[in-house]
């Protein structure tokens, strides 16, 4: 029998897959717990077409990622951090501090995933850093300023 999941099973399924199981452990456990229900092919339709939809919109929002990436390379970005007298700072930079500061001075919402900093910046001064979408990879200058 075909069902369609409407929450995760250990083992069997996921909610919003569709897969066959036995007839019995459909009728006698998926459906009295509400975990599954019949797969008919209204329903079969509504998924697959939901499943396109969250696709679409998922290219969509890495295409808009990929030209915000493109748009800043090379740029600079200014991150102020409390620091000691030498330079060193008191907490480091990191991806966070980075991503405020690029909506901060260039207005684009960049995820933190995206913005890749190998180690945390500990020094004041200029970091070259790498923010990476699907489809894009540049570089961007962090300046990191005593507060």
């Amino acid at each position: 029998m075909q069902v369609i999941f409407l929450k995760d099973v250990r083992g069997v399924g996921r909610a919003g897959e569709i897969k066959t199981v036995a007839d019995g452990y459909a009728a006698n456990f998926l459906f009295p717990h509400k975990a599954a229900e019949p797969a008919t092919p209204e329903k079969v339709a509504r998924i697959e077409q939901a499943h396109k939809a969250r696709e679409e919109a998922q290219r969509a929002e890495e295409e808009v990622l990929d030209k915000k990436t493109k748009m800043l390379h090379g740029k600079r970005v200014t991150v102020a951090a409390k620091a000691t007298e030498k330079g060193g700072l008191f907490k480091g930079v990191v991806a966070k501090d980075v991503a405020k500061a690029i909506l901060a001075e260039h207005s684009l919402q960049i995820p933190e995933e995206s913005i890749h900093i190998e180690v945390p910046i500990k020094q004041v001064g200029e970091h070259a850093i790498a923010l990476r979408s699907k489809n894009a990879t540049t570089a961007l200058t962090v300046v990191v300023q005593r507060q």
